[in-house]
């Protein structure tokens, strides 16, 4: 059985493919699944390790009483519903790349190839969005906040340009 007590939650979007259709059928999608969902500002950020368009990536929170495996296995599916192609280079464009980043404040470690908190959790297209929604959650391996995390990156000053999605 996948089920579990509700858990928050936190996930990261992006999208340099028609990003703001993507988004939207993807924050669509997550809404209709999991209910109320809280989702930070979109924001603007070059592609980083390939050249391509720049990418539109937000964060979301929800509740879910799936396990961390089973969400996981339904933002693929997700993904593949929105037209990813899971057999391209990891580092290329993508018409959506939803990742689990935080399950609460539990480390599963790396179960089934599913690895939390993610490493990108440092990347400032997927910390910044997260403390716009969740100042206060922890990183549960260093115990420290969100915002405590953001005020020493060494990206925080770098201006992130937020972008309204339409529709």
């Amino acid at each position: 059985m996948n089920a579990v007590p509700p858990v928050r939650a936190y996930l990261s979007l992006g999208s340099n493919m028609e990003p703001e259709r993507h988004l939207r059928a993807a924050l669509d999608a997550l809404a209709a699944a999991f209910g109320p969902l809280q989702v930070s500002p979109a924001y603007r950020t070059p592609a980083r390790g390939f050249a391509g368009p720049d990418f539109l990536n937000l964060a979301v929170a929800l509740d879910t009483n799936l396990s961390a495996q089973a969400l996981r296995d339904w933002l693929h599916a997700l993904e593949s519903r929105l037209g990813r192609d899971r057999s391209a280079p990891r580092l290329s464009s993508h018409t959506l790349d939803a990742d689990l980043v935080l399950y609460g404040e539990q480390v599963p470690g790396d179960d089934g190839g599913l690895h939390l908190p993610r490493d990108d959790l440092s990347a400032p297209y997927v910390l910044k969005p997260l403390v716009d929604i969740a100042p206060d959650a922890r990183d549960p391996r260093s115990g420290r906040t969100l915002t405590a995390l953001w005020a020493e990156h060494p990206e925080r000053d770098r201006p992130l340009p937020a972008v309204t999605l339409r529709g």
